[in-house]
């Protein structure tokens, strides 16, 4: 099965997408990066929050250490919808530094879409 990754900060109207890319598919895992907003904020009986603070590098290495050992090699779905580019660009550099390979996915008429 497919392990999701996904940015649940900034964005207006961004956390109910990606909620709705939650309930679009049975996912093995999902890891949600979020700030200490969102983790007072939101809740997902299966989501596990990877919660980051700091700058790009220190972000990057926070992502990294949440994820090593725990992702799939299998199959990662990853989603950019809510956040700003630094946490984006963290996010990117820890899943690419783990060796998986990635896809990117939304949701469009409650079914995930490959872009």
């Amino acid at each position: 099965m497919t392990d999701l990754i996904a940015c649940l900060t900034t964005g207006k109207g961004t956390w109910s997408s990606v909620v709705s890319l939650i309930k679009a598919e049975e996912w093995d895992n999902i890891f949600l990066i979020t700030n200490e907003f969102g983790k007072e904020k939101f809740s997902h009986e299966k989501a596990q929050l990877i919660v980051v603070k700091g700058g790009i590098s220190e972000m990057a290495e926070q992502i990294h250490a949440a994820l090593k050992g725990k992702v799939s090699f299998n199959d990662v779905a990853v989603n950019f919808i809510s956040g700003n580019g630094m946490e984006h660009m963290a996010m990117l550099s820890a899943i690419l530094k783990l060796g998986v390979g990635i896809r990117f996915v939304t949701v469009e008429e409650g079914k995930i879409k490959e872009i």
